[in-house]
């Protein structure tokens, strides 16, 4: 059985925070150093899960951590698009291959990801 994305990647969550409110995500990406081991470890995190219904809270906490990154669900994600139904049908990924332009089964969270550039890059949000 497939796995299914549940939340944006380390690289679209970087590019997201550069182009939405940090607010508007509902996770984060904590970058753990262990002074043991002198390593850094990456861990996906549900705010709420820490206690936090903000990430001004959660910098609070931050000295546990190198560094966090926001993180969008697709719920979060799908929060932000406007008038959602109007969009539902162009939520698909494709691929063109040679002359004909055919479907690609592709992660849910990639296809919103992409949506939200593209209507950032317009001025749609």
């Amino acid at each position: 059985m497939a796995t299914i994305k549940s939340f944006t990647d380390l690289e679209q969550s970087k590019k997201l925070a550069e182009i939405l409110p940090i607010e508007s995500a509902d996770m984060f990406c904590a970058d753990v150093f262990n002074k043991e081991k002198e390593t850094h470890s990456y861990n996906f995190h549900i705010l709420s899960t820490w206690g936090c219904n903000t990430f001004e809270e959660l910098k609070d906490r931050e000295n546990k951590f190198v560094s966090f990154t926001p993180v969008w669900s697709l719920a979060a994600l799908l929060k932000l698009i406007p008038n959602f139904n109007m969009f539902k049908r162009t939520i698909e990924c494709r691929i063109e291959t040679t002359n004909h332009l055919v479907d690609k089964a592709c992660e849910p969270i990639d296809a919103a990801f992409e949506m939200i550039c593209w209507l950032k890059e317009h001025n749609k949000i």
